[in-house]
């Protein structure tokens, strides 16, 4: 989601700014931990930094000032973390919003909390629930992948609806503006979970010990009798 510039009004900017500034600087602890702990893992960085660049920038036009897009933050929620995504997704809207006029620096905050913290920590939720479930790997990357994107917009439609209410009141405008996502958006959520999962599958087969080493998977470990055990 990208509110443009100017779109969203004051006092809701300096609000949402307010609410995603504790949890960005959350993510700032994040990153610095696992680039101490794991300084092999910065390639991985940047490659799901870039991952959510490529995808959040390819936007397509949905509400009167405002864009609809893939987010690709629910597969980075799922391999470095909820937390660590959200300074991701801010640093990538700075980008957007400085270079390519895709978003706004007024809307940062509201763009950041819906792209880069709530897409994110539901993305990971529905990943642990997946795991605990047994549910195949590439079932749960799908799902949070999926599920990630169009919470998001559910936010956005939210974050909308309380700055514009319509006629019906706020949740007039927030079911306005949700059926008006609803139709770009259930397609790109969908194509996002099977982009998400053909990635992981790949980051699995050539960084699987990384991965493993993160806590994302576990790979088989060889045991006493020589036959491979799943990894505690």
């Amino acid at each position: 989601m990208h509110i443009m510039e100017g779109f969203l009004p004051s006092p809701w900017w300096e609000i949402w700014f307010a609410i995603t500034i504790p949890i960005v600087a959350y993510g700032i602890y994040r990153l610095t931990k696992i680039t101490k702990s794991h300084p092999e893992a910065k390639p991985l960085l940047a490659l799901m930094g870039a991952f959510i660049f490529v995808l959040s920038a390819l936007k397509l036009p949905s509400v009167t000032g405002s864009c609809s897009h893939p987010t690709g933050a629910g597969l980075a929620a799922v391999v470095v973390g909820p937390g660590i995504t959200s300074v991701l997704s801010l640093i990538v809207l700075v980008f957007q919003a400085l270079l390519l006029a895709h978003g706004g620096l007024t809307t940062l905050g509201a763009n950041t909390f819906s792209m880069g913290i709530v897409g994110p920590f539901a993305a990971y939720a529905i990943w642990i629930a997946a795991k605990k479930a047994r549910l195949p790997t590439s079932v749960g990357v799908f799902l949070a992948a999926t599920l990630g994107d169009l919470l998001t917009y559910v936010t956005t439609s939210a974050q909308l609806a309380v700055a514009f209410p319509s006629n019906g009141g706020i949740m007039g405008s927030f079911l306005n503006f949700g059926g008006i996502f609803a139709v770009t958006q259930i397609p790109l959520a969908i194509g996002e979970g099977i982009l998400a999962v053909i990635l992981f599958d790949f980051l699995a087969k050539y960084k699987g010990k990384l991965l493993d080493s993160l806590k994302v998977i576990k790979l088989p470990t060889v045991g006493a009798t020589g036959r491979q055990e799943e990894g505690q």
